[in-house]
């Protein structure tokens, strides 16, 4: 939904198309007013705030009955997992998301590539187990282990829906529809979060996940995944047909060029793209190893057990 600059209201004429919601489109885009345009007043800053308010209360219970709980997991949760999804949805970028293809392309990497990731490895679900009373916890449980959670978090399935989507969006009517309406806009934005929960949880996630793959199977499908990526952001840039139709020349911004956008739109998606896929193996090759590192602990500890248990047997003997 898009904010009305008042300094833009005052200064210049009413522009000749109302983006999605009703609301003028934005005055020219400036790093400032990525700050400026910030605006705390929808659903989504609420829901943000009540995320994080939990995961800390959630912290706060585990030391209050002296636990541990790795700093790590709190700064990736709030920071660049939460507080990626408000950079891009509650600040001033959420002006400009449907007058410019490349402000939505930058919403759409960290929502379904970016954030996901570190709210997986924030591990909120097995924060959730660890300080829920009984109840709750048997029904947390019950959720995560039930069929719908094991389909959709099996690895080929969330890969499916995550490369399909973004086709089934860009190359229909549907994401036009998306522009005209707030509240179809703002749905798509909750949904390039699950779709990229449900692809990187399985992946890279420390919560407890039926039918995990292991760490060589998850690494091959993040590879098959930079083509993807490739594939899409490459045919953005060549395209001459413009996104969304004739939406956005119809606000004549005259200090941009639509078919320009969509070339740095594609860009984004390419680059960003590979940047996150070479980064998530990195992340998974860390984690091969810390497991194999606690798997080598672990046998070792079993061979010390069973030589003392032989030495003592023949001592005893």
């Amino acid at each position: 939904m898009l904010h009305v600059d008042p300094i833009f209201a005052a200064t210049s004429v009413a522009p000749s198309r109302l983006a999605a919601g009703g609301e003028a489109v934005p005055p020219p885009f400036t790093v400032a007013r990525v700050f400026t345009e910030t605006r705390l007043d929808s659903w989504l800053a609420l829901g943000l705030v009540v995320a994080a308010a939990l995961y800390l209360y959630g912290v706060y219970r585990l030391r209050l009955r002296g636990d541990r709980w790795p700093l790590v997991r709190t700064v990736c949760f709030l920071g660049p997992g939460l507080g990626g999804i408000a950079s891009v949805t509650v600040s001033g970028l959420h002006a400009y998301d449907t007058a410019l293809l490349s402000v939505h392309m930058v919403q759409h990497m960290v929502l379904s590539m970016i954030a996901p990731i570190f709210l997986a490895l924030g591990a909120p679900v097995t924060l959730a187990l660890r300080t829920l009373p009984v109840r709750p916890r048997k029904r947390l449980l019950a959720i995560v282990h039930s069929r719908i959670a094991r389909v959709y978090s099996f690895p080929l399935v969330a890969f499916a829906i995550f490369v399909v989507n973004p086709f089934a969006l860009y190359f229909t009517d549907l994401y036009r529809y998306t522009l005209e309406h707030a509240w179809a806009h703002e749905l798509v934005h909750a949904h390039f979060i699950a779709t990229g929960c449900v692809f990187f949880w399985p992946l890279v996630g420390l919560d407890p996940l039926p039918g995990r793959w292991p760490y060589p199977a998850r690494a091959l499908l993040m590879v098959l995944s930079v083509p993807f990526h490739t594939v899409l952001g490459l045919t953005i840039m060549q395209s001459t047909i413009l996104f969304g139709g004739d939406w956005y020349p119809s606000l004549h911004l005259s200090w941009s060029d639509p078919q320009n956008d969509q070339v740095v739109a594609g860009g984004v998606l390419w680059a960003g793209g590979e940047f996150v896929s070479v980064t998530m193996l990195a992340v998974l090759v860390v984690q091969w190893i810390k497991q194999s590192e606690r798997e080598a602990r672990r046998v070792d500890r079993e061979l010390d057990r069973q030589e003392a248990r032989q030495r003592a047997a023949e001592s005893a003997a």
